[in-house]
């Protein structure tokens, strides 16, 4: 059993455990990603809205932005999303996508900003940047990321149109349902690894290339999706918050969906530069200290 531990010791896949672990513990990821999801709590609800009012312009109803989230999202939550939204959006007025435009950006930005100081320590880099021009980044990615969500909502729509006509053309309509549906599968796993990618390109304090951040992605995609699913499987079958904490269940099931969110994205940012630190051999590495 010894001998099993010490070989176990040296293998490549253990090294990179304790590594990661270390970086996680050092850079405190776990106090970030509470802080993260502080944020993502501020900024759901008028982002949500300002999206739903964009959206009216080209005829997409609440529906079509609420059902792209409520796979991942526990029921409670999903809920409580559902209520706040609705009744935003139904007593809406002439400022409402003004108010919900700066509401968010501001919010979303503070959460754009953590996540770039986070991934500062996973390449142990100290921010250059100044003020403005983090703050403007910071903006530009959260509209960035808006670009790619609104993108995603549309391009279902259109596509599924698009599709039926092609598919009763060749006589296979029948199968157009079933193709959709994996179809549609695949596009949201690619639309969520260009949207980490973009988000661990460019938010670090530090020039990096497509491939240098794609294990990251890769592996923030897949650990999301799960981590969504099993969260809301194991809170709809299991977990009873509402006995708990009373009317604040569906606030605290949600808060611990955006800390999970939040941590996987870092744990991301983390993967990212400890490879890095792998491939350049930084000796400022925080491995080294």
């Amino acid at each position: 059993m010894r001998k099993f531990l010490e070989k176990a010791k040296r293998h490549r896949t253990f090294s990179f455990g304790k590594d990661l672990y270390d970086r996680t513990m050092r850079d405190d990821v776990a106090g970030l990603a509470a802080q993260l999801a502080y944020f993502f709590l501020l900024a759901i609800f008028p982002g949500l809205v300002f999206l739903i009012t964009l959206l009216g312009f080209i005829d997409l109803q609440t529906e079509s932005v609420l059902n792209l989230l409520e796979p991942y999202v526990p029921e409670d939550a999903m809920n409580l999303i559902e209520v706040n939204v609705d009744k935003v959006v139904n007593e809406q007025n002439g400022g409402l996508l003004s108010f919900g435009l700066l509401s968010m950006l501001w919010f979303a930005s503070n959460g754009v900003n953590a996540i770039m100081n986070a991934f500062n320590r996973a390449y142990d880099v100290t921010e250059t940047r100044s003020f403005i021009k983090t703050r403007a980044l910071s903006i530009v990615f959260t509209l960035a990321i808006i670009f790619m969500i609104v993108f995603a909502l549309i391009v279902p729509v259109f596509g599924q149109v698009i599709g039926a006509a092609v598919f009763k053309a060749i006589g296979l309509s029948d199968s157009f349902a079933y193709v959709w549906s994996i179809a549609r599968l695949v596009a949201s796993f690619f639309v969520l690894v260009a949207l980490f990618s973009f988000l661990y390109t460019f938010a670090p304090d530090r020039k990096l290339k497509r491939r240098e951040v794609i294990s990251g992605a890769l592996f923030a995609t897949v650990g999301w999706i799960v981590v969504s699913y099993s969260f809301a499987y194991y809170v709809d079958k299991f977990a009873n918050y509402a006995n708990t904490y009373g009317g604040l269940g569906g606030i605290i099931i949600l808060m611990l969906w955006f800390y999970l969110t939040a941590w996987v994205i870092l744990l991301g940012g983390e993967i990212n530069g400890l490879l890095h630190h792998y491939r350049t051999g930084d000796n400022n590495s925080r491995n080294e200290k």
